[in-house]
C-alpha cells in the first residue's frame, strides 16, 4: 500500500473519543494536512469576521436572537445581498461552510467536526469518518487527560456533545452520529485509538481503489 490518496476525509466525533487525534494520525500516514481549528481561522481570514467571534459560535447551537443581534455590532466583511442581515451565528456557519469548499479544491485533507461532511456532500472524493466510544471510556480518557473527576468529566462530554449534535442536526438537516449519514463509524474505545486511525486508512485505501 503507498501512503497516499485522493480523498479529502471528514470526522465527525463524540467529544472524548480521541476524534482530533485520530484524524491526525491518518493525515501524518497520507502526508496531508488536518484542520481542526484551524478551519475557524482560515475562515476567519476569508470572510473578515473577527476569529473570536468563531471561537465563540464554534459548533454551538443557535443562539438566542438578541445575542445575535448584539454579536451582529462586531461582524464586517462580506457584502453580498443579504448576508448583513443575517444573525451572526448563520454568518459564521457560512463562512465556514465555504472555507471548507475552498480548503478542499486544494487537495486531499482530514477535516474534524464543523459539519465537513455535509459541506462536502456533493464531492465525489469525500469520505465521512464518525468516531465514537462507550461512555465510560470516555470519561476515564478525559478525566486523565484534564484532570478532572469521573463527574466532571462526564458533564463535559454530556455538554459538548449536546452542543455539537444541536449544531450539526440544525445546521444539515441529519442525524449526527447516525450510522447511515457516514461513510464509515469507528469505536476507538474497542479499537483504541492506533486502531481506529488503522482501520480508516485501510478503509481510504479500499475507498480510493473503487473510485479508480
Amino acid at each position: 500500500m503507498n501512503n497516499t490518496t485522493s480523498s479529502i476525509i471528514t470526522i465527525g466525533r463524540e467529544y472524548g473519543s480521541a476524534g482530533r487525534q485520530i484524524g491526525q494520525e491518518v493525515a501524518r500516514y497520507f502526508g496531508i494536512k488536518c484542520y481542526d481549528k484551524e478551519l475557524l481561522e482560515h475562515a476567519a481570514n476569508d470572510s473578515g469576521i473577527c476569529k473570536e467571534l468563531f471561537e465563540n459560535h464554534d459548533e454551538k447551537p443557535t443562539n438566542s436572537f438578541l445575542y445575535s443581534l448584539v454579536m451582529d455590532t462586531y461582524s464586517f466583511g462580506y457584502s453580498s445581498a443579504g448576508f448583513t442581515d443575517m444573525p451572526m451565528n448563520h454568518k459564521v456557519f457560512l463562512a465556514q461552510f465555504e472555507a471548507i469548499k475552498k480548503l478542499a479544491a486544494e487537495g486531499p485533507c482530514v477535516m474534524v467536526g464543523r459539519c465537513a461532511d455535509y459541506a462536502l456532500a456533493d464531492n465525489k472524493d469525500c469520505f465521512s469518518v464518525f468516531v465514537h466510544a462507550d461512555l465510560d471510556w470516555r470519561i476515564n480518557r478525559i478525566a486523565g487527560k484534564y484532570n478532572k473527576t469521573p463527574k466532571e468529566a462526564k458533564d463535559m462530554i454530556t455538554k459538548t456533545d449536546k452542543s455539537r449534535a444541536s449544531y450539526y442536526n440544525y445546521y444539515t438537516n441529519k442525524k449526527w452520529g447516525a450510522a447511515a449519514g457516514y461513510s464509515l463509524c469507528v469505536d476507538s474505545g474497542v479499537l483504541g485509538i492506533e486502531g481506529a486511525a488503522q482501520a480508516i486508512i485501510n478503509t481510504i485505501h479500499i475507498f480510493d481503489d473503487l473510485k479508480k
